[in-house]
């Protein structure tokens, strides 16, 4: 057996082949393929079956930020549904099989689509195929009753927006280093203009299109890295990928997938999802402008962390460029409402 850091295949190999019986047929090998700040995410093998398995990044980090538990759930409870999501095998809560909460899925290959320049060869038409079903897996995802598949505790919907809308406030203060020109007005507006929450759904979280796997057909084959679900809104995930979007086209962007030719525009995406969900969006200047705040937010703390010294790895110097453009951008999208 092959170790890697946070994975002792000779530790998880006899608690894998007691929790599933019959799935392993020969000696184990693994690799990581996701790793960092983020939660590590390893292929292990049989040399006949692939599974992947995720744990939190080494040493001490909050349950609540790397909830593996919260993952497996939310996973296993749409299996049956329409929504595309990984065969998940079994959860491990015993620490002392690899010093943390860690769980276990099926490998679904596909593509995380990032750049426009990974979407450029396969031309404009398959692009807005692609950036088409992503949208309309998410209006599937939002028409699951949390109920029927067993995830009616799964969060607390009452409140939501005013809890999020205080929950960025509380963020930005705890990083806020330097003048962020109309930082409180966002804030503000967001505080007076709460509209009537949305009949409650599953919220993704994260939803965007490097959280989805896409096969050669085009299809979208799994929606991963569930760790953000809860139950609430759901126009919040719809406005966040749409604020992923514009941000995109901001020279700070890594992932500038929605700049590529074919990709649906923000107005193109919200009349599909409108037509797929039967969701009221008149409201969605404020959820456009909640998506920017948070966004803003959270790039606010990387550009913190950036000047204290804490971050590792290149790309840090220009994050905190794009704060007060989605802070702009989030303003006017409230006073347009």
């Amino acid at each position: 057996m092959t170790d890697l850091p946070g994975l002792d295949l000779d530790r998880f190999g006899p608690w894998f082949a007691q929790a599933c019986p019959g799935e392993v047929t020969g000696p184990l090998t693994g690799s990581l393929i996701a790793g960092g700040k983020s939660n590590l995410t390893y292929v292990v093998t049989d040399g006949r079956s692939e599974w992947v398995v995720r744990r939190p990044p080494l040493g001490h980090v909050l349950a609540t930020a790397h909830d593996m538990a919260r993952e497996y759930r939310v996973m296993t409870a749409l299996r049956d549904t329409a929504v595309p999501v990984p065969r998940t095998f079994a959860l491990c809560d015993d620490e002392e099989v690899l010093g943390a909460q860690f769980y276990v899925m099926e490998r679904v290959h596909g593509t995380p689509y990032r750049t426009a320049a990974e979407l450029a060869p396969l031309g404009p038409e398959r692009t807005e195929t692609i950036s088409r079903r992503a949208v309309e897996t998410l209006a599937t995802l939002h028409t699951v009753d949390p109920a029927a598949v067993g995830l009616a505790d799964f969060g607390r919907p009452e409140g939501f927006l005013e809890r999020q809308v205080r929950r960025w406030k509380k963020q930005l203060d705890s990083s806020r280093s330097r003048d962020l020109a109309g930082a409180d007005e966002l804030h503000a507006l967001l505080e007076r203009n709460i509209p009537q929450e949305q009949a409650p759904a599953i919220v993704h979280g994260d939803y965007r299109l490097d959280n989805l796997l896409v096969d050669a057909d085009d299809r979208i084959v799994a929606v991963l890295d569930w760790e953000m679900a809860t139950l609430g809104d759901p126009l919040t995930d719809v406005a966040l990928m749409l604020v992923y979007s514009d941000l995109a086209r901001l020279d700070t962007a890594v992932a500038d997938a929605s700049t590529a030719p074919g990709y649906l525009t923000t107005d193109q995406s919200l009349a599909l999802y409108r037509e797929r969900s039967g969701r009221d969006l008149s409201a969605m200047g404020f959820y456009l402008g909640l998506a920017s705040f948070k966004l803003a937010v959270i790039l606010e703390g990387i550009h913190y962390r950036y000047t204290q010294g804490q971050t590792v790895g290149e790309g840090f110097d220009t994050v905190g460029s794009a704060v007060e453009p989605l802070i702009a951008g989030g303003l006017a999208a409230v006073k347009e409402d």
